[in-house]
């Protein structure tokens, strides 16, 4: 992905962008903005739908495995701080990249062992990471992406280091050479072929959320460079397209492919791709950007991600804006605003910098200021239902916590937890509430929930996630208040009872919860609610029994968790996490179902 890196060596990897590829001419009579563009962010309540997430990069080891040298359980252990400080900072998403340079963190039989796990391309680990690493990121209420680098197979044209069962043994036809680097050759069906198999296989096999590509298709432009896809371009030219039109075909002809077989293997599966910040400048494109950007995707990668928003071949566009609010040339504002406009009914998330604040950069010195990313992610606020989240790059910057940047979001920001956006194209149909809700307070503080899952829905889908709100005596909560939410959990296991419990319940006072599930595609079920004795809040009373009474369990909870103990409203609520189970005073419990749009109804939508 383009992006400056501290350290020399790791500055090689990618192409940078210096002031003179920015600083394109712009045509001195283009036309102004069609629609004004939003510079100060206007003041929202936080939302109750939000993508955070983070890219978690194998490639030279930038984030994990920090080294080729640690063993398995070294590994283990690094990704779990990894996910943990994920979790701490609000996030609900990770992108891991799976497939840095046509290798494999995972077990195939298509491709290597990648050597930056391994230490030697296509040694075999001794274990499978993939499911780990999925695994544990659901167990955290984490969404996985599966991130793929679709044309890079190596970071070096040194082909006699390449594993024996690397596609380039078999296929040396297949691949290009250009500025060091082996290449796939976009043009051929074979290559095309290749990729998709390779996705397919992953999304078969493993359980992941989504499938991400990030912005390397044709490469990165160096000057004295040419791409030698001449005899492809004879042979595969039916149509005698001009060579960069050919070329943007051959891009979006894998793109259709792989988000036709994705959707003919897994339908809830989503498809995303992170490309460079320009589409182009409307110097050069009428329908283009008032930037000045040195390498649009559309001309100089042939990366029409324009289109595929507007032929619906992906589902969310993660664009790399890692400008800043003052950066003249590309302004994060006026870049955004364009994105806003341009994302045809898709899912628009923002790519932001954060390994930025960890340089020492003179040519976009706002980003020594710590406001500048807070401020970027209430910019992209102000705009609710055009932008849909945030993802930050990368995992290892936003752990060092640059100019304590990540504990404003963990505070402020992202103090309450967010349900991610739905994706109606994909699934609008909402899965079954929970049944058979359960509540004990022992002693007038600790309170436990159990419930059961409810049926599957018409669709065939079932609970994936629950969400636990809690509402006070008296409160008026609005229906987008994340405030009240006391946890998203994920449903770890697909027979019996689920249960939370809430430590954070005060002494005489009495509460309203309610459970909800979500489906694989975040769709929200109709409540299940329960109170104390005494919540106006709704039909649904509990009595409590006797302090003195001995304990007894609700249901078989499976798993119970622990309400987190940090701050949120009082305390700070979360995505739960599986922890022991915890004996209350069990309490006579009285359910009706709904038959009136009243409070709840209110409350939900519904």
């Amino acid at each position: 992905m383009l992006r400056t890196l501290t350290g020399a060596a790791l500055a090689l990897l990618f192409p940078l962008i210096s002031l003179a590829q920015l600083a394109a001419p712009q045509s001195p009579g283009a036309a102004p903005a069609k629609t004004p563009i939003i510079t100060t962010p206007i003041p929202s309540a936080p939302p109750k739908r939000e993508l955070r997430g983070v890219w978690i990069a194998t490639v030279e080891n930038i984030d994990w495995p920090s080294q080729r040298t640690l063993t398995p359980e070294q590994q283990r252990r690094e990704y779990l701080r990894m996910l943990d400080a994920s979790q701490a900072a609000g996030l609900n998403a990770v992108f891991v990249q799976v497939r840095p340079a046509s290798d494999a963190f995972y077990r195939s039989e298509l491709e290597p062992w990648s050597k930056w796990l391994t230490g030697q391309q296509g040694k075999d680990p001794g274990w499978d990471p993939l499911p780990f690493l999925i695994e544990e990121s659901h167990r955290r209420g984490l969404e996985f992406h599966a991130w793929f680098n679709p044309y890079r197979a190596s970071m070096d044209s040194v082909t006699r280091r390449l594993a024996p069962n690397h596609p380039y043994r078999q296929h040396p036809e297949w691949f290009l050479r250009y500025a060091g680097k082996l290449l796939y050759n976009p043009g051929l069906p074979e290559v095309r072929q290749h990729i998709t198999r390779v996705i397919q296989d992953v999304v078969r096999r493993y359980d992941v959320d989504g499938v991400h590509f990030d912005d390397y298709f044709y490469p990165y432009p160096e000057p004295g460079k040419a791409i030698q896809d001449e005899q492809a371009y004879a042979r595969y030219n039916p149509e005698r397209l001009s060579v960069a039109d050919w070329r943007r075909q051959n891009v979006n002809q894998l793109i259709q492919q792989v988000h036709d077989t994705i959707v003919a293997t897994k339908r809830w599966v989503k498809f995303g791709i992170s490309p460079f910040g320009v589409w182009m400048n409307r110097s050069a494109h009428p329908d283009g950007s008032d930037t000045r950007g040195g390498q649009p995707s559309y001309s100089n990668l042939y990366a029409d991600s324009r289109k595929w928003l507007q032929e619906g071949w992906i589902d969310y566009i993660l664009p790399q804006l890692y400008w800043s609010s003052n950066f003249k040339l590309v302004p994060y504002a006026t870049l955004l605003e364009w994105w806003t406009r341009n994302r045809f009914e898709r899912h628009l998330y923002v790519g932001h910098g954060a390994y930025r604040m960890l340089e020492s950069t003179r040519s976009d010195t706002t980003w020594r200021n710590p406001r500048e990313l807070p401020r970027q992610v209430r910019l992209n606020r102000s705009y609710p239902t055009e932008v849909s989240g945030s993802v930050f790059f990368s995992a290892r910057s936003l752990m060092a916590n640059p100019l304590r940047t990540t504990d404003s979001l963990r505070r402020n920001l992202y103090r309450y937890p967010a349900l991610l956006p739905t994706m109606p194209w994909k699934d609008a149909v909402p899965p079954r509430a929970p049944e058979k809700l359960v509540l004990n307070r022992a002693g007038g503080t600790v309170v436990a929930l159990a419930w059961q899952p409810g049926p599957a829905a018409a669709d065939g889908d079932s609970a994936h996630a629950y969400v636990i709100y809690r509402f006070g005596r008296g409160e008026q909560p609005t229906p987008d208040n994340p405030a009240r939410i006391l946890a998203i959990q994920p449903r770890l296991t697909r027979a019996g009872a689920a249960a939370y419990v809430d430590t954070t319940a005060r002494w005489g006072q009495e509460y309203a919860y309610y459970v909800t599930a979500l489906d694989r595609l975040h769709n929200e079920s109709r409540p299940l609610r329960v109170s104390t004795l005494g919540s106006a809040a709704g039909p649904v009373l509990a009595e409590a029994a006797t302090p003195a009474a001995p304990a007894t369990a609700a249901a078989t909870p499976a798993p119970v968790v622990t309400a987190p103990t940090t701050a949120a409203a009082p305390g700070r609520p979360g995505t739960a996490r599986p922890a022991t189970t915890t004996a209350g005073t069990k309490t006579k419990v009285v359910t009706k179902k709904k038959k009136k749009r009243g409070f709840f109804g209110r409350l939900f939508g519904r």
